[in-house]
């Protein structure tokens, strides 16, 4: 039964079992919760058809969350793509939207999974889908990769923290993208060595990242470093596949996040009194939230 303390654990498992980290993660799981593997299975199946629908909702959706902060910029992404205005082409523009989408939706109150939180849960359905649809991956590789994401955010929760509050954003969406860059990689057949490089490089590239919600709201910046949080994931992963590793091992890396974490002032974790919340814009903003004023 595995520990969950650290990424070394699960490529030793792997590659002793000459298995996928998704495939060990998946044996455990449903040994920790005496429940038979295809129940396990099931339930994140049906994780996963939430994140569709996350994203089919945002995407086609102008709506305006209550605060009127955020709300119809996946809309505008997917608008401009489709008419060839973009940069990135449809991978990478269309990932973006994506992470958009999930995390507009939970502004507006929608139904998402929180992966690994509210804060951060459109980074991993916005590359993992985005890879199904555009390299025709089987759903069953894609459930499959949310087990090694899974098991990647485990050992960051327990090596450290995956809440803003305790560490900042690189707690939150750093993790997020680490587990998607992990996911990706088995995904696309990259093997445990791989996977825990691409883990490495997210989050190495998250560092430092504060927790700064203006007006104490999961908007702004939130939905818009989501969109990065993805981009950084699929960066990772892309290095990781062409056999790029990282210097840093990844369980240094989740050390080094927790201390950087523990270092943070309070004002950056979360209470919306520092960084971009302390801006002369976010406080007029939020005076104006309390006074029943919609933004726009």
């Amino acid at each position: 039964m595995l520990t969950y303390k650290s990424i070394q654990e699960l490529i030793d498992n792997a590659e002793k079992e000459n298995a996928r980290i998704s495939d060990i993660v998946l044996s455990d799981q449903a040994e920790q919760m005496d429940s038979s593997k295809e129940e396990i299975y099931k339930n994140m199946a049906y994780s996963f058809s939430v994140m569709k629908e996350s994203i089919s909702a945002g995407i086609n959706s102008q709506s305006k969350s209550p605060s009127g902060l955020s709300g119809g910029d996946a809309y505008k992404l997917k608008q401009a793509m489709d008419a060839n205005r973009n940069i990135g082409g449809r991978i990478f523009t269309g990932m973006l939207a994506r992470a958009l989408a999930v995390s507009e939706v939970n502004a507006c109150m929608g139904k998402i999974v929180a992966a690994p939180t509210a804060g951060s849960c459109g980074i991993i359905p916005a590359v993992l889908i985005t890879l199904m649809e555009e390299k025709e991956i089987p759903e069953e590789k894609v459930i499959m990769g949310l087990f090694t994401a899974a098991g990647i955010g485990m050992v960051i929760a327990n090596k450290a923290t995956i809440s803003g509050a305790e560490g900042g954003c690189q707690a939150e969406c750093g993790s997020a993208a680490a587990m998607a860059a992990a996911a990706a990689v088995e995904m696309l057949g990259g093997s445990p060595q791989d996977v825990a490089n691409a883990c490495a490089i997210a989050l190495k590239n998250m560092l430092g990242l504060v927790c700064d919600p203006v007006a104490g709201l999961v908007e702004v910046p939130c939905v818009k470093r989501n969109a990065a949080g993805a981009s950084i994931a699929l960066t990772a992963a892309e290095l990781a596949l062409a056999g790029i590793r990282s210097v840093i091992p990844p369980d240094e890396v989740i050390d080094a996040m927790r201390s950087v974490g523990e270092s943070m002032p309070g004002t950056l974790k979360e209470t919306a009194k520092g960084g971009l919340a302390a801006t002369v814009t976010a406080k007029n903003i939020a005076s104006g939230l309390k006074k029943g004023i919609r933004y726009c």
